[in-house]
């Protein structure tokens, strides 16, 4: 909400506009640009609370070298998060590799559902 209470809006979780509210008509007597500046305040205000609850919900489960929010903005170095654990890339080894299995044809059945 607008600190002038003109406007308000609602995001989702992935900080997307969901909403946007004009709770007076005084909107119509504003310039544009402080139409403008009035709209922005209040979705980029709006992203920021919800990106903190965001945040504060997912930071429990994650190990304390995690920064939740550089996760959350696509900023979070794996390497930098396994040095900070004092694991580096060389003792996880290589992948595991999985022998890969047929898939079943259409009309094959499974011992195991009979």
């Amino acid at each position: 909400m607008a600190k002038n209470r003109l406007v308000g809006a609602k995001v989702d979780a992935t900080g997307e506009l969901i909403e946007l509210k004009f709770h007076t008509r005084a909107y119509r007597d504003m310039a544009p640009a402080e139409l403008a500046a009035a709209v922005t305040d209040v979705v980029n205000r709006a992203r920021r609370q919800m990106a903190e609850r965001v945040s504060g919900v997912y930071s429990p489960f994650l190990p304390e070298e995690v920064d939740t929010r550089a996760a959350m903005d696509g900023r979070l170095d794996p390497r930098e998060v396994l040095d900070r654990m004092g694991v580096s890339l060389d003792d996880l080894g290589s992948p595991p590799v999985f022998p890969s299995a047929p898939f079943p044809k259409e009309g094959d059945r499974d011992e195991r559902t009979r």
